[in-house]
Parts: structure tokens; C-alpha cells; sequence
């Protein structure tokens, strides 16, 4: 007997009921990336190897997925490499591609291989599949999509009030009200380690930091001491350990801890200046908010840095991030190319939407009505119909066999299709069409036009 078959860990087969649900979700994303003028491109599955390799740290290096080059891929392979069994440098000789770990490099290196075709600022957006051979766990898996808008070309600080909109007009387009923009500027960080004298250990401290709802103010402070900071530079920085108060409260307390440090004030005056710029324009659901322990990315982005929350009360990890990066596609060889990107996940968004019950009713992959078969007169006359309806966007459908009645109602109730239409001799002879609600059993006589209207 053959072996069940199933598939690899990490991967998900989805349902038409979910992929119905997982396209109103990229659908609001792409209508809104749209409307803020970004446009899309697509890049392959896999690059050549050493596109990727290199860019992401040791850690990620050994996450991405290799390719094993077609035909005898040993036949090339280094003998050296390969008697000694060293799997790290054998692997370049046998693997020349590999799919991509995000869209951020793929990306940077379209920007250089176009350049020339491009218009800068150029506004991107891209909604794709990614593969990482990470260990996989609740909520982490080896194929996901990501959903990614980036300006490149422009270091105005306007791109991140309009990234900050356009996050907002996809969460309250989804129901998805009070989400918490967290935003804070690399410079601060920067700032904060310069004025305690701690610039050397600027990953430690705000690593740290980033642990204080976790493990609080003492354990924070534990850990920078172990680290090597001293207690005397972390007393300069106790405001931090309360940071409360309005976006603007908490610009000022900045401003005053970091009056000594020129890369510090030049992060508080970026803040000031989207702060008040989303200020005036006002946001429709969705809570901007200064966290100064926010460090993601620390190595990467250059200015601000976001991530959002979920609305109070879903316990769920950050549903999208990103921030400003000063030298995108200086891997490749084109210099002082600033931006500034965020990025939608898509796999919490669905489970966040689900969890508060925000999808609409009408989002489902199955028809609006099933045509009963009575046999090939009726189901000619019934076809003529649902191709009238088909052409005015109607999702129906003729169930295919002349089965029993109990079936054909059983199929439609497996299948959560919420109409019956049925067209026996007395429908044909008057023209008409019996409709019947089955979840509440009313049935009306209607023609095709009123059929049309009731099922539209």
C-alpha cells in the first residue's frame, strides 16, 4: 500500500475558504499601495547564489534554501571539499542558485540591474513568497509571503508620513482599529549609547532595553552591567526606564537627554517632524507612538524605525515593521541610494482579522447559488441562465450530475452555497425560476431579471 503523502514541514495547503480570506487581505494591501502611487514589480524564486549570500549575517546564510545545480552536480563538485566532507565550502561548487530569503535584496538588486529604466524616486511594491529553512514553529514557517512598499531615490522625511498613512488606511480598511504605530530613529539609539559613553556598545544597550516589558527595569539594567556598561551611564539614562506621556512629551524628555549629542538631536528633530506632520493630518483609526526601545533592525536602518501592534487585547507579535536604510544597493555597487520600506504580515493580519471576527460574510470562495439538475432539457435551460448570470458577476454554478435531489441539496450545503435554483417543467413552460433560501427554506418564483437582482 502507498504511504500517505504529505507535505514538508514548515509548508501549509490552504482551503478556498482561507485563500478567499488571505486575497481580501492582499487585495486591501494592494488597492492601498496603489492609491499611495506604488507600483508593482515581481522578481524570480530563486537568484544566483551570490546575490543572496553574505547579506543577511552568518545566521541567515545558513537559512536560506540552495538550489543543487541540474544534471551530474557533483561532477564539478571540488574533490578536496568533498572527500574532507566539508558540507559549507562544498556547497558553492554544487549550488550556484537559491531562492530568496526576502524581498528587500532581490529588490536591491533590480534597482541596480535597471537603474537606468528607472524613474527615482521610485515607489515599489512587491506581494510574493519567500523560503527560509528556519526551524519551524507556531506562527514561523519556511514558505510565507511577504508584502513590501519602499520609496527609494528620495531621503525626505514625507516618504515616512505617507508609509505611516498607508499603514493606517490598510488597518482601518480591514476593521483592524487602534493598531499601535510604534516608530523611534536609529540616530536616538545612536545618541543615547554617545551620551552615556557607551557608543561601542550600542547593540548591547538597546538590546537591553528592548527587553524592559519583559523583564522590567531591574533585569534591564542586570543585563547592561553584565554587558560592561557601567551603573554611573546607566543613571544617565533613568528617563528612559519611565518614558510616558503624549508623542510630544516624550520628543521633549528626548530632547532635554540628549541635548549633548549631535546624531541624537538630529534623530529627535526627524520624529518632531513626522510627529507633527501626522499630527495635523490626522490619522483615521490607528495610534502613533514613540517607543524609544524599539531597535529592530539595528544594523540595517539608518533613520526611523517602525513596527505596529495589534489592537489591545490580541495577543499577537508585531503584524508589520520596517524603517529608513541610507545605502540599500551599495552591496551591489551603486552608492548612497537612501529609502525607506515597510513591510504587512500577512499570515498574522489573517489570524488577528480571524480572531476578532472582521471578515465579512460575503468574503468565501463558493457560488451564490447551485442550479439543481433534473435531467438534459432542464439543465440547457438552466446553462442559459448561468451564463446570463456569469456575465453580471454572479458566481453560480449547475451541479454536473442528474443525481437525487437529497444529494444535490447536500452538495450545496457541504459547499455553504446559500441559494438552490430549481427549473423542472413548470419553471420552463412559465419562464421562471424557483429560488429557494436554504438556510430558512422560503422559496419565490422569479425571472431571470429578478433572479439577477436577488443573487447580485
Amino acid at each position: 500500500m502507498a504511504s500517505k503523502p504529505i507535505i514538508p514541514k514548515g509548508t501549509r495547503d490552504f482551503s478556498p475558504t482561507e485563500v478567499a480570506k488571505r486575497q481580501y487581505i492582499l487585495q486591501m494591501i494592494k488597492s492601498n499601495f496603489e492609491k499611495f502611487g506604488f507600483q508593482p514589480i515581481e522578481t524570480p524564486s530563486f537568484e544566483n547564489s551570490e546575490t543572496l549570500m553574505g547579506k543577511y549575517g552568518e545566521e541567515g546564510d545558513r537559512l536560506i534554501f540552495k538550489i543543487l545545480n541540474s544534471g551530474d552536480y557533483l561532477a564539478k563538485a571540488n574533490a578536496t571539499h568533498l572527500e574532507a566532507k566539508d558540507s559549507t565550502k562544498l556547497t558553492s561548487s554544487i549550488s550556484e542558485k537559491a531562492l530568496r530569503y526576502d524581498l528587500t535584496v532581490p529588490f536591491a538588486r533590480y534597482v541596480v540591474q535597471h537603474q537606468n529604466e528607472i524613474e527615482f524616486p521610485f515607489k515599489r511594491y512587491q506581494i510574493q513568497p519567500v523560503w527560509r529553512a528556519d526551524r519551524p514553529q507556531k506562527g514561523r514557517f519556511r514558505e510565507f509571503f511577504q508584502c513590501d512598499a519602499d520609496v527609494v531615490g528620495s531621503t525626505s522625511l514625507w516618504q515616512e508620513v505617507e508609509l505611516i498613512q498607508l499603514y493606517d488606511g490598510v488597518f482601518t480598511a480591514l476593521g483592524l482599529n487602534g493598531v499601535t504605530i510604534k516608530i523611534n530613529n536609529r540616530k536616538i539609539l545612536s545618541g543615547i549609547a554617545e551620551v552615556i559613553g557607551a557608543s561601542d556598545k550600542l547593540i548591547d544597550f538597546t538590546v537591553a532595553l528592548d527587553k524592559l516589558d519583559k523583564i522590567g527595569e531591574e533585569g534591564v539594567k542586570k543585563e547592561m552591567m553584565e554587558k560592561g556598561i557601567l551603573e554611573t551611564a546607566i543613571a544617565k539614562v533613568q528617563p528612559l526606564f519611565s518614558f510616558t506621556g503624549t508623542f510630544s512629551d516624550k520628543i521633549n524628555q528626548l530632547s532635554g537627554l540628549l541635548a549633548d549629542s549631535v546624531e541624537g538631536m538630529k534623530g529627535v528633530e526627524e520624529l518632531r517632524f513626522i510627529c507633527d506632520k501626522v499630527s495635523a493630518l490626522g490619522l483615521a483609526t490607528a495610534i502613533l507612538d514613540l517607543d524609544v526601545t524599539l531597535a529592530r533592525g539595528l544594523n540595517y536602518y539608518t533613520g526611523a524605525i517602525f513596527e505596529v501592534a495589534a489592537p489591545a487585547g490580541v495577543a499577537m507579535g508585531s503584524i508589520g515593521g520596517g524603517g529608513r536604510y541610507d545605502d540599500l544597493t551599495g552591496i551591489f555597487g551603486l552608492k548612497n541610494m537612501s529609502g525607506v520600506g515597510i513591510s504587512f504580515g500577512l499570515d498574522r493580519i489573517y489570524l488577528v482579522v480571524e480572531e476578532l471576527g472582521l471578515f465579512p460574510t460575503t468574503v468565501t470562495a463558493t457560488s451564490q447559488a447551485l442550479f439543481i439538475n433534473y435531467g438534459e432539457n432542464e439543465a440547457f435551460y438552466a446553462m442559459k441562465a448561468i451564463k446570463e448570470l456569469r456575465q453580471s458577476g454572479i458566481k453560480v454554478e449547475l451541479y454536473p450530475d442528474n443525481a437525487k435531489l437529497a444529494k444535490q441539496f447536500q452538495h450545496a450545503d457541504k459547499r455553504s452555497i446559500p441559494f438552490a435554483v430549481m427549473a423542472g417543467d413548470q419553471e420552463m413552460n412559465s419562464n421562471t425560476y424557483t429560488l429557494k433560501n436554504l438556510q430558512t427554506g422560503e422559496q419565490k418564483s422569479l425571472s431571470l431579471e429578478e433572479l439577477k437582482k436577488v443573487l447580485s
